[in-house]
């Protein structure tokens, strides 16, 4: 392998970790907004409902933003059976990614619905 492919294969990860971040923070925003514009219509207490589609939308965004999990389930098999654990680490971090982004939407929701 030339040193050039390296360095674009690590650039095209870190931009997937990236993107798998967003995608998981942006899942997360805007189900809550928009599921608390859905209650505002229907008379139902907006703040709320946005903090509830909030905690529960954590694990919607984690699988959204992965793409499908039986990619991440094969690698891990692969890895495991023939020793490739820099996949496996890979597969691990681009889960935190994911894990970040919907805990870090969670959080800003939680900030913006605190009673001060």
């Amino acid at each position: 392998m030339r040193p050039r492919e390296g360095a674009k294969k690590m650039d095209r990860y870190l931009s997937t970790l990236v993107l798998t971040f967003c995608v998981a923070l942006g899942v997360n925003l805007g189900g809550s907004l928009l599921g608390s514009l859905g209650a505002l219509i229907t008379r139902r207490p907006p703040l709320h409902t946005m903090m509830e589609l909030s905690a529960e939308l954590k694990i919607w965004a984690l699988v959204a933003a992965l793409g499908g999990t039986f990619s991440i389930i094969k690698v891990f098999e692969t890895g495991m059976f023939e020793k490739q654990f820099v996949d496996i680490l890979k597969q691990l971090l681009l889960i935190g990614s994911a894990f970040l982004g919907a805990h870090l939407g969670y959080l800003i929701i939680s900030t913006l619905g605190a009673h001060r």
